[in-house]
């Protein structure tokens, strides 16, 4: 769908009222960020619905894709999963410890190393990493419907640049001042 198609949206209303009120104000920037963060919260919200149907969440769900994408024997370290899924290793215990409740996960120390704990997928979490990610990802099909393949894969790059372009800014603004 072309961009000359579409309504205006809510979107569009706040930089008109941000010009309306601060004409010298350059708001450029929402035009991305504000839809990205829209869109962002529609897909949140379809997620969470879906995933629920599972007794899953969405921090659950990333926990169980990991290991079920590490193939045989679906195993990793929590210092792994922490890395994969950009979290603290804080954040995988408890992620964990809800699983493991839930008997989805177990924790199994190293037969050579008592000190390396993995956690594994059982048969039941595979089970239900294999139903909620076959649903999730046609769920995720469903809401792209409105795009044709061209502009998915432009939408692709362009998220990529995006997410380069977010770092390279918060390394800019790490980096000490030079002068």
């Amino acid at each position: 769908m072309s961009e000359h198609h579409l309504p205006p949206d809510a979107v569009d209303h706040a930089i008109a009222q941000w010009a309306q009120e601060r004409p010298t104000l350059d708001v450029s920037a929402l035009e991305v960020f504000g839809r990205l963060h829209r869109t962002y919260l529609r897909y949140q919200s379809s997620m969470s619905t879906l995933f629920a149907q599972y007794d899953l969440n969405t921090a659950s769900f990333d926990v169980l894709a990991a290991l079920r994408r590490s193939g045989p024997p679906f195993r990793m370290t929590s210092t792994d999963l922490a890395r994969t899924m950009l979290v603290t290793t804080g954040g995988v215990t408890l992620r964990v410890d809800r699983l493991e409740k839930s008997g989805l996960v177990e924790r199994q120390r190293d037969a050579d190393d008592r000190r390396v704990v993995y956690v594994c997928l059982t048969t039941t979490g595979l089970r239900v990493i294999d139903d909620a990610a076959t649903a999730h990802f046609q769920n995720e099909l469903v809401l792209l419907d409105g795009l044709n393949e061209t502009d998915q894969r432009q939408l692709a790059r362009l998220l990529r640049a995006l997410e380069s372009s977010i770092r390279d800014a918060e390394n800019r603004l790490d980096e000490p001042d030079s002068a």
